[in-house]
Order: structure tokens, then C-alpha cells, then sequence
């Protein structure tokens, strides 16, 4: 069944990957019947005073003067100007404000419940205690926190909740699009309480529980009277989501104070809802989050390097040496390599409509010569775990998505990479040699060249992308490397319903992280036909890979809860991957960056901290990773 499924958001998605950061962390069960209850208000620190007045209207603090002992500074996720500040849209290049995912980016917009990747649980935000489905499993029921409000000082209502799910049906939004095929109505029952209605199959059942439950971590609960100012001065769709939304209202901690071209800054409300005993207790510690739009990777880490930066969600080329050579005060979640928590799996897709890339032994050819242990120690400076430690399958390397299948039925199948030999073993059995001496082999008398691609300044990916093309000689295939920049390569790629152009054969892109679909969700992004024929694809399965019995088995296990059979399916898929390769993996890589400098703000987040529930190390802006936020102290108070 084809489901016009744009992702929940551009900006959450090139945020994290334009740095070159990719998914996940600790497995997730492929459901949970409710959510984890919130840390007590007893288990939260104790309320701090603000140091000093919040600035106002009449008098703005210079954004180029904010006092360094109030402000939390942030490099590799924003990569350009805000575009906007509207919640609907998926065009508004806002990364920190607006990122609808599995771990939500919550700094400024706010979903019912927190993801955390580290235990697969889903905390209250908005939201009053666990979510509940009925016995039938048709629909799920959570209510309001009383002391939720909105930045105009109005109390947070389910009948806020009702009306931005409608909202997004109505225009239709791409949050509206990924899920009405699976959300029949979000109803308010009273003022605290909503009643989610699963959409139904033929046999009664809900059509997919796995997307009810993740709706509630990945969706913003959006105002109903500034979604009503909004409708009223917009003519249609297009306007809709093109509006700036400057006047938007909000219920989290930050909000805008200042962006133009070359950073962009929030500021703490400091009548924030959250301080609450029924959730934090208190502000969060900075009064600031900045972020200065950098150029490139290289000149984030030179102000990492000079405590211009606290949180880095970029790739850092050698992490350790900050700290063992340069005796830097800077540090990673996990001491060691691979110094983060390994989810995401960046993969090379190839374009089957380029000559000769229809035919799976050139495909499986090329993946099985590159040379991935290069690629972790140069490419990713050993930021990885290495495909003989966790051998290439679908899913990440946590140990709960690991044991989601048969690793022994699909060991024939799986390759650690730098097999020049069996490349050249399968090329000359399928009959792809070298006919006329120039080195190169051909198909049915047409040599094979291609271009392999990634977008410019993502270095760790150009550097991956290198190694790609020099498998390609090693083997007789003669590929060349092409980086376009950005904003020309995302619109290429995500236009699913129309033939990519010359130049784009191998090309790079992302695949999920740690979420409550996993590995499931990876799965069908990588394999599923449903996105092909998108002419806004931000979802996956941009090579447009098409296998029926593939389709088949990414349907069926969203509603089988028999664990044997989850894992006879998961195998198959993985069977069936592995053979067509229609794409390969290159890299584990963390959910996200998360390097941090303690010159000025201590007590990040790292492996072992004590900290319950645990925080994820998502920047202190995502899911859970926000509770981080209220941890931090300062070196020098």
C-alpha cells in the first residue's frame, strides 16, 4: 500500500546528517503497552535563581555580547539561515527549534512524552503518567499535565492536542501525511484527557500500533488559537506552511531571540511551565543557546578546540586527540572508541536506472571490495564499531536490534569488505570483464563508469565516499567522485518521483536511529516501494529498490507479536538485503555527535554518570536528552 509519507521533518533530518551524524542507540522493544512514568519531583534537583533578569522587548541583550556564564553555545546542527519558526512546516531550517522524530528535538515545541533511547522508554512531557492502550488495542488514552501551559500564559487541552492532529489531516501537512493511514482521530474526551483511535484493518485490528505509539515522542502538541490565526490569514496549503510563523506560541523552555545569517539564538522563558514540581522543578541552567553557523565541520572544531563551543553535534576527525595530545578540558560520551553510542547506519544507494547497476553482481561487486575498515579508521577516526565486531545485517549495532535476528542464518551472506578477489571472482562469473585491454571492464559491450556522490563539506562522508571510489578501480569499475553542495544534492535525491540525474549512481544518505519502531522502521526505509514515485521523499529507499516479498514482511510485522515469528521475519528481510544489495551500509554511527568542552559548563551527560533515568547523549536538545539541560553547572559559578 503506497503511503505518501514525507518525514516528519526536513530540518530534523539534514540537521543531523549534514554533519554527517546518523541514528540511534540502545534497542527499543517494537512496542510497549505504556509509557514510563517521569522521575518523581522528589528525584529532580532543587530550583536555582536565574542570574540575572530575563532581557525584554525594550531591552535586548546584544547577541554578539551574550554573557558567556549564561549561555550554552552549539555548533553542527544549524548550516544556514532560519528560514522560519512554524511548527506545521517542514521548510523552515530551524534545527534546534523544530525536529519531529522518535528523540523530538523539545527546546522550544513539545510532545506528549520523551523518547530515551538508552532504555527504549517513553517519559512524560505534556503528558500526565503513562499512556494507556484498551484491551482491544484500537485506541490509546493519555491525559494533560494541569501545569502545562503556553507561552501566552493559556493552559495546554487535549482540545490542543485534537486540533493540531486535525490540522495536519486538514491542509494536509507532512506530519498529517506520515500518519493518517494509521491515526483515525485524536480526540479530546475533557479538558485533560485524549483519546488516540488507531486506524483500523479489515480484521479490526489497528493497522499499525508501532506508528500510534511513536506519534506520541515524535509530534508537537501545537496551540489551537494560533493554529486558527494562522489558518485565517493563509489562502491555501502552500501558504500554510510557507509562513514564517514569527508570532508563533509555544509551551518549552526556549524561544527566538535572535537569528540572521550567521547564528541564531534562544532564550530561556523564564516563566516556563516546565519548572513545575509535576515535572523538572526548575529553569534549565542556561539562560542562552546559541548556535554560530559555521561553514564547515573543520572550522566547528577550531571553536570547540578554543571553548567557543560547549556541544558538539558534528563529526570531530580524531575526538581523542582534544584530550590525550592537546590536553583539552573536552570529552565523549564513552571514553573509548568508538567514543559515541552506535544507531545509525549511513548507507550507499545505488541508482538502478545507471547502466549496469540493474545487474546485482556489479552492485554486490563493488560493496564487497570497499575497504570499511579504511573507512572507520580514516573516514570515521575509529568512531565506529568495524563490520567483523557487528557484521552487516539491517540492524544497528545495540545488542537488542542484534538480537532481533538469526545471525547464523545469514553468515554466508555478510562481508567485512577489502574482498578484491571475490569481486573479480563474481564479475567474471556473471560475465562483466574487460574485453578490449583499457583496464575497465564492460556490460554487453558498455564499460562501466559512475560518479559516487555526497553532498561538499560533509567530510567524514566524502572522505567514505573516496574509499567507494577507489574500491571501484581496484576491480576493473571505473567511478569517479562528485559533492555538490547541499542545497542542490537534497533536492535531487529526495525527488523520488522522477529519474535521478547523471552523477548520481552511488550516492549517500542516512537511516534511521534508536526508536520505539525499531529496527522495524530502519527496515522499511531502506527497502519499502511505497516511497517510490514521492516527489518529496525524506523518508528513504531513495535507489528505489522494489521487492514484493520485502513489502510483504515490512506490512506484516508491525501487527504479529509472536516473537519467534518477528524474528523468522527480520531474518528473511535481512536474506533479502543482503542478496539484492540495493544498497550498503558504510559506517555505524552515533544517534548524534555529542562532544562536549567543559571550560565553562560541567556535568554533561556521559556512560556511567548515575543520572535516572539515564540521559541519552543527544546534545541536551532531543527526547530525554533535554533532563541534561538541568544537570549543568558552571566551572566557575
Amino acid at each position: 500500500m503506497k503511503k505518501v509519507l514525507y518525514i516528519l521533518s526536513l530540518l530534523v533530518i539534514a540537521s543531523l546528517m549534514l554533519t554527517a551524524c546518523g541514528g540511534g542507540a540502545t534497542p527499543t522493544p517494537a512496542a510497549e503497552e505504556a509509557a514510563t512514568e517521569a522521575p518523581a519531583a522528589t528525584e529532580a534537583p532543587a530550583a536555582e535563581e536565574p542570574a540575572t533578569e530575563a532581557p525584554t522587548a525594550e531591552e535586548p541583550a546584544d547577541p554578539n555580547e551574550l554573557p558567556r556564564n549564561e549561555t550554552l553555545y552549539f555548533n553542527g546542527q544549524q548550516w544556514g539561515p532560519v528560514v522560519g519558526w512554524n511548527p506545521y512546516s517542514n521548510s523552515n531550517n530551524n534545527a534546534m527549534a523544530i525536529a519531529q522524530q522518535d528523540n523530538a528535538r523539545v527546546i522550544m515545541f513539545e510532545t506528549p512524552y520523551l523518547y530515551n533511547m538508552l532504555d527504549g522508554k517513553q517519559y512524560p512531557l505534556l503528558a500526565d503518567g503513562d499512556y494507556t492502550w484498551n484491551d482491544e488495542k484500537t485506541e490509546v488514552t493519555f491525559k494533560i499535565k494541569a501545569a502545562a501551559k503556553w507561552s501566552d500564559g493559556t493552559p495546554v487541552t487535549a482540545e490542543d492536542v485534537a486540533y493540531t492532529w486535525a490540522t495536519h489531516v486538514k491542509w494536509p501537512t507532512p506530519t498529517g501525511e506520515a500518519n493518517k493511514d494509521y491515526i483515525e482521530t485524536i480526540e479530546a474526551k475533557d479538558a485533560q484527557t485524549v483519546v488516540i483511535k488507531a486506524k483500523l484493518g479489515a480484521d479490526g485490528k489497528a493497522v499499525n500500533p508501532l506508528l500510534v505509539n511513536a506519534y506520541l515522542s515524535s509530534n508537537y502538541v501545537i496551540q489551537k488559537a494560533w493554529t486558527q490565526t494562522l489558518e485565517a490569514r493563509s489562502a491555501d496549503v502552500t501558504a500554510f506552511l510557507a509562513d514564517p510563523a514569527e508570532d508563533v506560541v509555544y509551551s518549552g523552555p526556549y524561544h527566538k531571540f535572535f537569528a540572521d545569517d550567521t547564528k541564531v539564538v534562544y532564550v530561556r522563558d523564564e516563566n516556563y511551565w516546565g519548572q513545575d514540581a509535576s515535572m523538572w522543578g526548575k529553569l534549565p541552567a542556561p539562560r542562552y543557546l546559541a548556535h554560530t553557523i559555521f561553514k564547515d565541520n573543520a572550522a566547528g572544531t577550531t571553536a570547540l578546540q578554543a571553548g567557543e563551543v560547549d556541544v558538539s553535534q558534528q563529526f570531530n576527525s580524531n575526538v581523542q586527540d582534544l584530550w590525550l595530545k592537546d590536553n583539552l578540558p573536552i570529552s565523549t560520551y564513552l571514553p573509548e572508541a568508538p567514543y559515541g553510542i552506535g544507531a545509525s547506519l549511513p548507507t550507499a544507494f545505488f541508482n538502478p536506472d545507471s547502466y549496469g547497476l540493474d545487474q546485482v553482481a556489479v552492485r554486490k561487486a563493488i560493496a564487497i571490495a570497499v575497504d570499511y575498515p579504511t573507512i572507520i579508521a580514516n573516514a570515521m577516526t575509529n568512531q565506529s564499531a568495524t563490520f567483523d565486531q557487528v557484521p552487516r545485517s539491517l540492524m544497528n549495532p545495540t545488542a537488542g536490534e542484534q538480537a532481533t535476528y538469526d545471525q547464523a542464518a545469514v553468515q554466508d551472506l555478510q562481508w567485512a569488505g577489502n574482498d578484491i578477489e571475490g569481486a573479480k571472482a563474481l564479475l567474471d562469473e556473471a560475465g562483466i570483464v574487460d574485453t578490449d585491454g583499457d583496464g575497465w571492464r564492460e556490460y554487453n559491450g558498455q564499460k562501466l563508469t559512475y560518479v559516487a556522490t555526497c553532498p561538499n563539506g560533509w567530510s567524514d562522508w566524502q572522505a567514505a565516499i573516496e574509499v567507494v571510489a577507489a574500491a571501484g578501480k581496484e576491480i576493473g569499475i571505473d567511478i569517479t567522485t562528485n559533492y555538490p553542495e547541499w542545497s542542490v544534492y537534497q533536492t535531487v535525491v529526495t525527488k523520488s518521483d522522477a529519474a535521478l540525474p547523471e552523477g548520481y549512481d552511488i550516492f549517500m544518505m542516512w537511516s534511521d536511529g534508536a526508536g520505539p519502531t525499531q529496527p522495524w522502521s530502519r527496515i522499511r526505509r531502506l527497502m519499502s516501494s511505497e516511497y517510490i514515485g514521492m516527489a518529496s521523499n525524506w523518508n528513504g529507499n531513495w535507489g528505489k529498490y522494489s521487492n514484493p516479498e520485502a513489502d510483504k514482511l515490512i506490512q506484516a510485522i508491525p501487527v504479529e507479536s509472536d516473537p519467534a515469528k518477528l524474528k523468522e521475519m527480520y531474518t528473511e528481510l535481512v536474506k533479502i538485503y543482503l542478496t539484492d544489495v540495493p544498497s550498503f551500509t558504510l559506517m555505524y554511527r552515533p544517534q548524534a555527535f555529542h562532544t562536549v568542552n567543559e571550560s565553562v559548563w560541567t556535568n554533561f551527560p556521559h556512560d556511567g554518570d548515575g543520572t535516572n533515568p539515564p540521559v541519552p547523549p543527544l546534545d541536551l536538545t532531543d527526547g530525554w536528552s533535554i533532563a541534561g539541560l538541568y544537570n549543568l553547572t558552571l566551572v566557575n559559578p
